[in-house]
């Protein structure tokens, strides 16, 4: 087994994985501290090491609020488990997994970016283990990246400073994780020239926007998009628009006068949990901004042109997820979001959201199933029209949850299973939930190996047929009690909502 490699900036060393045909490797410096000068600022290359690094436990987590806090949130009961996790403002790091016994073997690359709303999140999260899919032979690594202030902020002496890298930290560790992997994969018995992206939620995001950035021509052959997608029937969007950069570094500035500080110099010498706290207490908004580099454009709109690293994909999204509906706490506030949005047609989408009781909870639980399939819809449509023959495969997230808290197919709740590792969860799964893991861990292993997600499970049967999703073929699979694929027309609202957007 590969326990010892040597990669670009010296030897690391590994452990055996629970199961010990499986090397982890865990808290690899891919950059260099992002402190002092390197804060907001695109990251640098990590420094050689003398003797041999020994990669046996995470590294510390990105600056964040302290996770699991609140035993009442549903996520500090399903992974933030550790409040005294280690975090540190120096947390460029990423874990590899590997099955290979040397290191010409060339393995397929699943590269994975987390999720938590670019705010938190981090590598270690139970869920996120890589040993299950390594043991499909996939070489797995996760990249760890700055979140919230310190991982999306702009001012205007950090574009004087570095203008082709003025913002979008969190992006830029990202790509320059998935640079590393691409020179030093080949170490630990990966393929540089079969490397698949993926993330979930912000992580999903990071993967549209990765695929998106002219910046990464060639670096990734797959992506696999995990609850990440909304082209959002409904204005305003969930996420909302990028900031410019020139409101980005407006807000900047504000924050600097909360900082007490006048110059980046003088901000970069502050304490980090200092600026973590002041960050969390303000109402200002860190996040993506479009600075012409790394971001030209609002990942869906770029998309929905084509404009983007054309790769075969992956989408999908449980069930459940967050739901987007249209303003209004009565009924007349929806009537009137519906009169100021569709216009003369306004009539015709409240005829399709009608409650046969008058609930306005029934009107806009009808209006809201609407928007994730609207996205796979709109995606495939415009695919067609761009002559894009790259194939796209759809999902959908929807067994029984077991638990006291009846959470439903809440966001999220897909990661236990598609990196089956069911048994580190609290939930009490069954027999069928293990089965379900196993062959949704199989669909993806086969998809990162070959843009393919096709094949057979472990007794050698073949797994249901998932047909690429097309828009004379609107096939999607059901991952639930059973897994079925169907293909069918959209419902007469989403036809409405699917031609306005072609008025836009």
């Amino acid at each position: 087994m590969l326990r010892k490699v040597t990669v670009e900036t010296g030897t690391v060393e590994g452990l055996p994985a629970a199961d010990p045909r499986i090397t982890a490797f865990k808290g690899i410096p891919y950059a260099a501290p992002p402190v002092g000068e390197n804060r907001w600022r695109a990251p640098q290359p990590a420094k050689k090491w003398r003797g041999v690094l020994k990669a046996y436990k995470f590294g510390p987590i990105s600056m964040q609020h302290v996770p699991g806090e609140d035993p009442d949130n549903i996520y500090s009961r399903e992974w933030n488990v550790d409040p005294s996790i280690e975090m540190s403002e120096d947390s460029l790091m990423l874990n590899v997994w590997t099955p290979a016994r040397s290191a010409d073997e060339k393995l397929p690359v699943f590269v994975w970016y987390f999720g938590g709303g670019l705010r938190e999140g981090n590598t270690a999260e139970m869920e996120f283990d890589g040993e299950r899919l390594a043991r499909r032979g996939i070489v797995v690594v996760t990249v760890n990246y700055r979140l919230n202030v310190f991982g999306f902020f702009a001012h205007p002496e950090i574009t004087a400073e570095a203008p082709d890298a003025p913002a979008n930290f969190g992006y830029l560790d990202q790509r320059f994780g998935t640079m590393w992997v691409k020179r030093n994969i080949a170490a630990f018995g990966g393929d540089p020239d079969n490397i698949t992206i993926g993330g979930q939620s912000a992580g999903g995001g990071s993967v549209m926007a990765q695929v998106a950035s002219p910046l990464n021509k060639g670096l990734f052959q797959k992506a696999i998009v995990d609850s990440g997608l909304e082209l959002c029937p409904y204005p305003p969007s969930m996420f909302g628009p990028n900031l410019t950069l020139k409101e980005a570094e407006k807000i900047g500035q504000q924050f600097f006068k909360l900082l007490g500080v006048k110059t980046l110099a003088e901000a970069r010498k502050l304490d980090a949990f200092f600026v973590r706290d002041k960050a969390n207490e303000c109402n200002l908004r860190f996040g993506v901004v479009e600075d012409g580099h790394m971001i030209t454009g609002l990942s869906n709109e770029l998309f929905m042109k084509n404009e983007v690293n054309l790769v075969p994909m992956l989408f999908g999204h449980t069930s459940t997820e967050f739901p987007s509906s249209p303003a209004g706490k009565t009924v007349e506030e929806f009537k009137e979001y519906a009169r100021k949005n569709f216009g003369e047609d306004a009539d015709e989408f409240l005829a399709l959201c009608a409650s046969p009781s008058g609930s306005l909870a029934e009107m806009r639980h009808k209006a809201s199933a609407q928007h994730l399939e609207f996205s796979i819809r709109r995606l495939a449509q415009k695919k067609a029209e761009t002559g894009d023959t790259h194939p796209m495969y759809y999902w959908v997230f929807d067994p029984e949850m077991p638990g006291w808290d009846q959470p439903g197919t809440f966001h999220s709740s897909d990661l236990w299973f598609f990196f089956e590792t069911l048994a580190k969860c609290w939930r009490p799964f069954k027999g069928k939930h293990y089965d379900l893991a196993r062959q949704m861990c199989n669909y993806w292993a086969n998809f990162i190996r070959s843009g393919d997600p096709n094949g057979q499970d472990a007794d050698g049967a073949d797994m249901p047929l998932w047909r690429p999703y097309t828009v004379e073929d609107p096939c999607r699979i059901w991952f639930g009690d059973t897994i079925y694929t169907e293909a069918k027309g959209p419902s007469a609202l989403l036809r409405f909502l699917l031609k306005e957007a072609d008025k836009k």
